[in-house]
């Protein structure tokens, strides 16, 4: 095991741990919530660095990330364990992994760094599959040398990670997915077992820096649906974010704890037009249908996307259109 970064000595051979919202007060031999921080002796370890549980070369539209690299392929990675608890988790398999199956392969930084390179075609590494922040110390590593050499780092995430360790990453994550899960403090208490006011606290911080940021917004069924809360959200963003930050509506099928039926595209596209009224980027996730990047002035096709098949169609090598020299 590695030793783990954010952590303090308590009383009574305690570990708190200050990675994540939850602070976890963890005894000798005993993990967090998260299952992959492990305290022993007086010290807090990570279970995870290194041991990579999912590992594949994808398009960089699937994160999802729209206006980063469009039609460029970056490797993935993600390991096992996460600090929420999600009913309708979409990689349940990962997140509460219980060490009874998955195939881990373990690589250093170093190695994983030349692994990437000898991929064809490939811009960088994507910290995702599970929660990125339960695998901080291996991500923080790999993206600082990923940087050295001269490839993009970015960050699929629940956003739910306290601000030391996010500052310490924002300088080296070029580009950030952003879950928010929905819009109040009842649907992630009785749906993920934690709390929205550090998530929009991440978004606000990584909004202010250097690196892009797009968003996710899974709508259930009955769970996060309420028109009124998700206009509530879209408002949110524009006001602190900006109108230019690029939202992902996605479409959500049952899984895991969740048998709710899968979400009506007709709710969708009724969210979709709410959203355009504050945000200026809004894309539905899921279904194969409003994919295209458009021109907010001039309504010219700039990228052409079918499925994760990507077309730069009337886009500059500056991010401008071509028909009227709008920037994106």
């Amino acid at each position: 095991m590695h030793i783990a970064k954010y952590w303090k000595n308590e009383k009574s051979n305690q570990i708190r741990c200050l990675l994540c919202p939850h602070l976890c007060l963890i005894d000798d031999n005993e993990t967090g919530k998260c299952n992959v921080r492990f305290a022993k002796n007086g010290k807090l370890f990570t279970k995870v660095f290194g041991t990579i549980a999912a590992i594949q070369n994808d398009p960089i539209e699937k994160k999802p990330l729209y206006h980063f690299r469009p039609g460029k392929q970056i490797m993935s990675i993600g390991t096992v364990g996460c600090n929420l608890f999600c009913q309708h988790c979409q990689n349940w398999s990962l997140a509460r992994y219980d060490g009874s199956y998955y195939s881990q392969k373990k690589l250093s930084p170093q190695e994983l760094i030349q692994y990437a390179k000898k991929i064809p075609n490939n811009i960088g590494i994507a910290y995702t599959y599970n929660e990125p922040t339960v695998f901080f110390e291996f991500m923080l590593e790999c993206a600082t040398l990923a940087k050295k050499e001269k490839m993009d780092n970015v960050m699929i995430t629940n956003g739910f990670i306290n601000q030391n360790p996010l500052k310490e990453l924002l300088p080296f994550i070029d580009a950030f997915n952003v879950d928010i899960k929905g819009f109040s403090e009842y649907f992630y208490k009785n749906n993920c077992k934690s709390e929205l006011k550090p998530i929009l606290n991440t978004v606000k911080t990584i909004s202010k820096s250097d690196s892009h940021l797009e968003l996710t917004n899974l709508v259930i069924p009955g769970k996060n649906d309420n028109k009124k809360e998700f206009e509530e959200m879209c408002r949110w963003i524009s006001d602190n974010c900006n109108a230019n930050t690029v939202l992902h509506l996605s479409r959500y099928f049952p899984a895991y704890k969740s048998s709710i039926e899968a979400t009506d595209e007709k709710l969708l596209f009724s969210l979709l037009e709410i959203a355009k009224k504050h945000i200026n980027y809004v894309y539905l996730g899921n279904v194969n249908r409003n994919c295209n990047t458009k021109c907010r002035h001039c309504g010219a096709i700039l990228i052409k996307r079918e499925r994760y098949a990507t077309q730069l169609v009337d886009l500059d090598e500056k991010s401008r259109c071509k028909i009227c020299g709008e920037s994106l």
